[in-house]
């Protein structure tokens, strides 16, 4: 292991150590502040692990956090707004579906899955809350940050680069490889690691859902580092 490994394990512990020592009062301002400002922490949550994500898929890949235009910064800024985002879906989802299926005749499906105790009716509505989001959702968010990504790279990292108009058209005729973005991103890991991780994490407390969605990109970024 190199030296920025170990740094890292050390912040790692730094920033979670006050989570499990009660005497900090952190893990309830923690809960705290997700219930009165859920969007302001998603923006935080998914910058920080999302962004971890991509830097630990670098190591991988090249052997650093870090290098000349990959942008941390600019990077923390987009999987901020992204994360805004899959916390509105989350909400839109999970409102919207239950209601949906009750339209189907399955009219307990909203009050089994608010129920705080855990059943296999609760666990099939998160099945089709994840189904859902993913297949509508997903797949546009995940088009756009594979062309933000693009965007950050080729405006050397920084965030001026960031801030200058996205040359959409080129980037996505040119740009994007589609065989990775089609075939593996959104064919493969959608179906197989989306629907059953975020069925997973529908069925968590709310205080827990987006930062265990942020969490989930962090394995992501690992697993798409190993793919390529």
């Amino acid at each position: 292991m190199k030296k920025a490994d170990w740094i890292l394990i050390l912040c790692v512990i730094i920033v979670l150590a006050p989570f499990f020592i009660p005497a900090t009062g952190f893990f309830d301002w923690f809960c705290r502040a997700t219930a009165q400002h859920p969007y302001i922490m998603a923006f935080f949550k998914f910058a920080i692990l999302a962004t971890l994500g991509e830097m630990l898929a670098l190591r991988i890949r090249e052997g650093v956090y870090n290098k000349p235009g990959f942008g941390i910064v600019p990077r923390m800024m987009v999987w901020g707004f992204l994360g805004m985002c899959i916390a509105m879906a989350m909400v839109i989802f999970k409102t919207g579906v239950p209601a949906f299926l009750g339209s189907l005749g399955w009219t307990s499906a909203a009050a089994v899955f608010a129920a705080p105790a855990f059943s296999w009716g609760k666990l099939g509505v998160a099945f089709a809350v994840s189904v859902l989001m993913n297949s509508i959702f997903a797949p546009v968010m995940m088009t756009f940050h594979k062309c933000t990504d693009i965007h950050i790279t080729d405006n050397g990292g920084t965030v001026a680069g960031l801030l200058r108009p996205m040359k959409m058209r080129e980037i996505f005729a040119h740009k994007v490889n589609w065989d990775m973005q089609w075939n593996f991103v959104i064919k493969k890991t959608i179906p197989l690691f989306w629907f059953p991780a975020h069925t997973i994490t529908f069925i968590l407390p709310p205080t827990f859902q987006v930062l265990f969605a942020a969490l989930l990109g962090v394995a992501l970024g690992l697993i798409l580092a190993i793919k390529k």
